[in-house]
């Protein structure tokens, strides 16, 4: 009963506005002077309007400031382009005019990664339905029915839903789902690890070192390894630095062959 009676009051309040507003429209083409003045208090009386198709594409976000300022911007828009000869029901012409404009932002400003067009569409064409559907159901429809009620490709409806990420991404600092709810999502980023790097290049410079000789593979040892000095090389090996320069330079030759695959350049006779 309180319900019933609370929608005849909305009823009785929505009309009172439709008919003051027609009033409002004729007194500004009878007075084109005053019209400016006679604008603004429409937009006034309808700034609930504005806020409440803003706050339903805002998609739960908190900060909807953005959307506010274009949905104000629209219904200016709808103000000005509003023609009582077709119609005294401003209402019904504003909400489509400020949902188009709230669409367009959507679509050319508001996504962090842009999507394509289609998939734009789609997810504008849910936040419409999405609504209603709820008001009907008594709860959120599943992505099954969003793609009922539209038409589409349920894989289509839910890459749509999906995409809405894409509008404003997640805060670094932003608490992550974890056992102890403490973690942020930039905690449960990976990082390099210079071991796989590691074993990458071991990996494939294994096996190219083991066809050197052992005498060739002392000097990488010492060289890359133990980061000796060519002088302190020649020393263990007696042998000069300039010897030791020449030794290294062949076997880096004969291992950057093997890893460029240039066969004929690997047959580079080994240093004894």
């Amino acid at each position: 009963m309180e319900k019933e009676s609370s929608r005849v009051t909305r009823q009785q309040k929505d009309e009172a506005r439709r008919a003051r507003t027609a009033s409002l429209f004729q007194q500004a083409q009878a007075s084109p002077e005053g019209a400016s003045r006679i604008h603004q208090m429409i937009v006034i009386d309808h700034m609930d309007v504005a806020d409440s198709i803003a706050r339903r594409y805002s998609g739960g976000r908190q900060d909807w400031s953005d959307l506010r300022q274009v949905a104000c911007l629209g219904l200016v828009k709808a103000v000005k382009g509003f023609d009582l000869a077709r119609g005294d029901d401003f209402v019904a012409y504003c909400v489509p005019t400020i949902a188009g404009e709230i669409k367009r932002y959507l679509r050319d400003h508001a996504w962090f990664v842009r999507p394509p067009r289609a998939v734009q569409e789609l997810r504008a064409r849910i936040g419409e339905a999405a609504p209603r559907l709820m008001q009907e159901l008594g709860r959120e429809p599943s992505p099954q029915e969003l793609a009922q009620e539209l038409g589409e490709p349920i894989a289509k409806v839910e890459e749509a839903m999906a995409s809405h990420e894409s509008m404003r991404p997640s805060s670094l600092d932003a608490v992550a789902d974890s056992a102890d709810g403490a973690a942020s999502l930039a905690d449960t980023l990976g990082g390099s690890d210079e071991g796989l790097e590691r074993a990458e290049v071991l990996a494939t410079i294994g096996p190219m070192c083991r066809r050197l000789t052992a005498r060739e593979r002392r000097i990488v040892y010492l060289r890359f390894f133990e980061e000796r000095t060519q002088a302190q090389i020649g020393q263990e090996l007696h042998v000069t630095q300039m010897q030791v320069s020449r030794l290294i330079a062949q076997i880096l030759r004969r291992l950057r062959a093997d890893l460029d695959g240039d066969r004929r350049t690997a047959r580079i006779p080994a240093v004894g």
